[in-house]
């Protein structure tokens, strides 16, 4: 049986997306060496607690270029792809490490965001939350003295528990687990396509460079735009693939 079988079969579909689900709309990750975040910042740094506090206009400065740059890119095909299967109902849900919010721009509603989203600010008081694109104007302050901040976890924050709850049951409950653009890295995220497999998912890997768990998955797919391998397999669901 081939991909395109698979999701025409499954019950529960699941998808993980991953900083290469962002690239293709030219937004940067961490860690590519010449076009990544790290080329010019020091993520591991600026993207704290602490220097939300103390390093404070260095931190503004690293988020406005990450809200500014989001601002610049635009989400692609495979985003679209996946919000028409959603309607279909051929994926019941969307996990994503991404922070872009390009799953909701493009109609997907069954998002559950692990890392937060750049596209709000909120104040570490008392929570309230605005566009992100009011930090681009420079208010850094909420109405009632609290420090903005993009809605995002920072490093050394704990995840959202609500959304890791909520991953992990869709995990579980998965007939095939998609991983889009995902190096499987990072933890949690990279434990749920695993619960997926014990539990009976197929689980399939499209993404760009080989990752550790390429072994374990039922198929894998590398060197792949990842918009046009969902647009072959929506060809081929369309043309009633079996």
């Amino acid at each position: 049986m081939t991909i395109a079988s698979w999701l025409a079969h499954s019950r529960r579909t699941v998808v993980l997306t991953g900083a290469g689900m962002s690239t293709e709309s030219g937004l940067p990750d961490f860690r590519s060496p010449r076009t990544g975040l790290w080329a010019r910042f020091n993520p591991s740094e600026l993207a704290t607690v602490e220097a939300l506090y103390h390093r404070r206009e260095s931190f503004v400065e690293f988020y406005q270029y990450r809200i500014r740059t989001l601002q610049q890119c635009q989400l692609h095909d495979g985003h679209r792809l996946l919000a028409d299967w959603e309607r279909r109902g051929m994926v019941q849900t969307m996990i994503t490490q991404n922070v872009d919010g390009f799953h909701q721009q493009a109609g997907s509603r069954r998002v559950i965001e692990l890392h937060g989203s750049l596209r709000t600010v909120h104040c570490q008081q008392c929570g309230q939350k605005q566009p992100s694109r009011v930090y681009l104007r420079g208010v850094l302050a909420c109405e009632c003295g609290g420090v903005l901040r993009p809605s995002v976890v920072l490093f050394g924050e704990p995840l959202p528990e609500r959304a890791i709850t909520q991953a992990w049951e869709a995990a579980r409950q998965a007939d095939l687990f998609l991983v889009l653009g995902s190096s499987l890295q990072v933890s949690p995220a990279n434990q749920l396509p695993l619960v997926a497999k014990r539990n009976g998912a197929k689980f399939v890997i499209i993404n760009w460079e080989p990752t550790e768990l390429d072994d374990l998955a039922d198929a894998v797919i590398h060197q792949r735009k990842i918009g046009e391998v969902l647009k072959e397999l929506d060809e081929q669901l369309t043309g009633g693939a079996q």
